[in-house]
C-alpha cells in the first residue's frame, strides 16, 4: 500500500523537471476526455500550476470549454511516485515570452536549447495563438511506493 506524500514532499516532487499529463473533459460529447503530455510549472510559493498551449488546438478548445483540468505527474523510475492535481482555471492570458515561455523552455531544454526553442516559437508567431493557463489546485492525490519495495 503506497504512502501519501506530505505537502512538502508533493511540492518538491512537482518542482522537479517532469512531463505532466493534462486531462480535460472533451468539448465533444461523442469523445472521451483528452489526455496529453505537457510541460508545466509549479510554484510552491503560490501553489499554482501553469501550462501553455495553442488555444485553437483540440486540448486548448476543450480546456476553454471545461474551465478546469487534471494534471498527473509521475516518476517513471523506481520507486514509483505520483501526484495528481485538479482544479478550475484561475487565469487565462496571452504569454509573455520572457516571463512565461523562456523559463519553461529552459526548465525542460536547458539554457541553450530553451533559448533556441523560444526563438523558434517567436518566429513562428506562437505568441498570437498560445495562451497561458493557471490553476490553483482544489484536489490533490499522491502516492509514494518507496516503502513497498
Amino acid at each position: 500500500m503506497p504512502d501519501r506524500m506530505t505537502v512538502a514532499e508533493r511540492e518538491a516532487f512537482l518542482s522537479d523537471v517532469r512531463v505532466g499529463v493534462l486531462s480535460v473533459a472533451s468539448d465533444r460529447p461523442d469523445r472521451a476526455p483528452i489526455s496529453s503530455p505537457v510541460w508545466y510549472d509549479f510554484s510552491s510559493e503560490t501553489g499554482v500550476v501553469t501550462i501553455m498551449m495553442n488555444a485553437s488546438s483540440r486540448k486548448g478548445v476543450a480546456l476553454g470549454a471545461a474551465q478546469r483540468f487534471v494534471l498527473v505527474v509521475q516518476s517513471e523510475a523506481m520507486p514509483y511516485r505520483y501526484v495528481t492535481v485538479e482544479g478550475p482555471l484561475s487565469e487565462v492570458r496571452r504569454p509573455d515570452t520572457e516571463k512565461d515561455l523562456l523559463p519553461l523552455a529552459i526548465r525542460y531544454l536547458g539554457e541553450e536549447g530553451g533559448r533556441a526553442y523560444t526563438k523558434g516559437w517567436e518566429e513562428a508567431g506562437a505568441a498570437d495563438t498560445d495562451l497561458v493557463y493557471t490553476m490553483k489546485p482544489t484536489h490533490w492525490n499522491t502516492a509514494d511506493f518507496t516503502n513497498d519495495l
